[in-house]
């Protein structure tokens, strides 16, 4: 067993609950903050897809689980009450850009009101010292310009899913207006990553669970978007930086670190979709493609400064988009070879990015 990085010393104290624990990322976080021993908890709907990282590593039986809707505000009061947590992870989300045209509303409600109900049933706690709210990269208002977009610019959102995003966004500023006049409240961080790969996710409508699926299936991949280029980076990267901010937030300074933080990569190396998909193919096997119209809207290019996670927090994207794939195919590929060991796969390959540093 490696030994504990210094941000994971100053976590191991606290109780961290984790909404979205039953998602793609929420599993990693758990894998990784269990595996160190640290004390967390869980609240979440069902996993929403079959197979999911949240059974194939048996995370219910690891992790004390809170199966409930986060739009119900009493229930995730009572998890708090129950579990006192002294720091909150918010990673539910409906995250997927091409569902929330399909259903609006579900979105809307879910990420606007879902954060608000995790900062409202929080302000009365004094136990809860800090929550992190984790966003996307979608929330600026994107011209296609381009640009490198910072933590400072301006705030958007052209479709349900980024709009509902930015949303809560103005949300979290509201609350941190009403915690500002209360010493005991929690302070308050904002997380916005790129587009993220990595083993266990089986979402529709992203190109790595698509690309598993005509591989397992011997199917045509259909492509909506082959030249539209994103951050992409591994589930780690994104995870590390949230373990980060959490342990900042835990320090005897956690003024610091309470703001908003991109995390995309070093370098500009975007990649367009029909790339991915051609790495893909070089690491695993030849996959028939199509290019298929879309009616629906989505920005063509998307790409994050974050060099304030760079300098402050000594973050950094460790896996190049390669190396990222590779460890990606080499995760399902273990997976299907072995479908009793996902909890192993993910910790080798988390302990194998936290050799890095």
């Amino acid at each position: 067993m490696l030994k504990k990085l210094k941000f994971e010393k100053i976590l191991s104290k606290e109780r961290i609950l984790i909404t979205g624990h039953t998602g793609f990322t929420g599993g990693w976080v758990s894998v990784w903050l269990h595996s160190i021993g640290i004390e967390v908890a869980g609240f979440s709907l069902d996993p929403n897809t079959s197979p999911s990282l949240f059974e194939e590593a048996d995370l219910k039986s690891k992790i004390k689980t809170y199966i409930a809707d986060l739009s119900e505000i009493n229930q995730i009061r009572k998890a708090i009450v129950d579990f006192k947590p002294t720091m909150i992870l918010h990673l539910a989300a409906q995250p997927l850009v091409r569902k929330s045209y399909s259903e609006p509303y579900k979105t809307f409600l879910t990420n606007t009101l879902g954060t608000a109900n995790v900062l409202e049933a929080s302000k009365d706690f004094n136990e809860i010292k800090a929550i992190l709210c984790v966003t996307t990269d979608k929330v600026y208002k994107n011209k296609n310009s381009r640009m490198n977009f910072n933590e400072d610019d301006q705030l958007g959102g052209n479709d349900p899913y980024s709009a509902s995003k930015a949303a809560a966004e103005m949300i979290i500023q509201g609350y941190l207006s009403i915690f500002l006049n209360n010493q005991q409240a929690p302070d308050v961080a904002i997380a916005r990553g790129g587009n993220i790969i990595g083993g266990g996710d089986w979402s529709e409508d992203r190109i790595i669970p698509d690309f598993i699926r005509s591989i397992r299936q011997k199917s045509v991949l259909k492509l909506r978007y082959p030249n539209a280029t994103r951050p992409w980076q591994h589930v780690l990267a994104l995870v590390h930086g949230y373990l980060l901010i959490l342990s900042g937030l835990a320090s005897n300074n956690p003024q610091k670190y309470s703001k908003a933080w991109n995390f995309g990569p070093i370098t500009d190396n975007s990649m367009t979709v029909k790339e991915i998909v051609d790495m893909l193919i070089l690491h695993w096997a030849p996959v028939k493609y199509i290019f298929e119209d879309s009616n629906l809207p989505e920005a063509s290019h998307l790409s994050l400064n974050s060099n304030r996670a760079i300098k402050e927090l000594g973050w950094k994207p460790l896996w190049d988009n390669n190396y990222s794939i590779l460890k990606t195919v080499e995760w399902y590929k273990s997976f299907y070879s072995d479908q009793t060991d996902a909890y192993n796969i993910t910790l080798n390959q988390i302990n194998e990015w936290r050799s890095g540093f």
